[in-house]
């Protein structure tokens, strides 16, 4: 057995774990900075607004008082869609800051017309 192959083998690895911690390191931040994220969801042309976190929690739901004249169903579906709104857009950043990591662009399967 040649044993500058083993002491090469032994570099490579070094490299390869090295790598993998930075890798580890990248990780950790960006999952601080989704937890830390916050989007705010729309619906109704800004009519129905929801804050929410990148852990997916909804912090502040605030929605336009001409609203209130409006049957609950209305009101209901808005709210719905400012939530899906901001889960939305939590998922694209997400995904956005996965690709930095990785080093290629994931795929959206939200589209990129929303």
């Amino acid at each position: 057995m040649n044993k500058s192959a083993g002491a090469g083998d032994k570099a490579g690895l070094g490299e390869i774990m090295k790598k993998a911690q930075e890798m580890q390191k990248k990780l950790q931040d960006i999952q601080k900075q989704v937890a830390e994220m916050e989007v705010t969801g729309q619906s109704g042309g800004g009519l129905v607004k929801i804050v929410m976190t990148g852990q997916h929690y909804a912090k502040r739901v605030t929605f336009d008082p001409s609203l209130m004249k409006e049957e609950k169903a209305v009101v209901e579906d808005l709210i719905a869609a400012a939530i899906n709104d901001a889960t939305d857009k939590v998922e694209r950043e997400m995904r956005g800051k996965m690709s930095s990591l990785a080093g290629f662009k994931f795929p959206d399967e939200l589209g990129d017309a929303k």
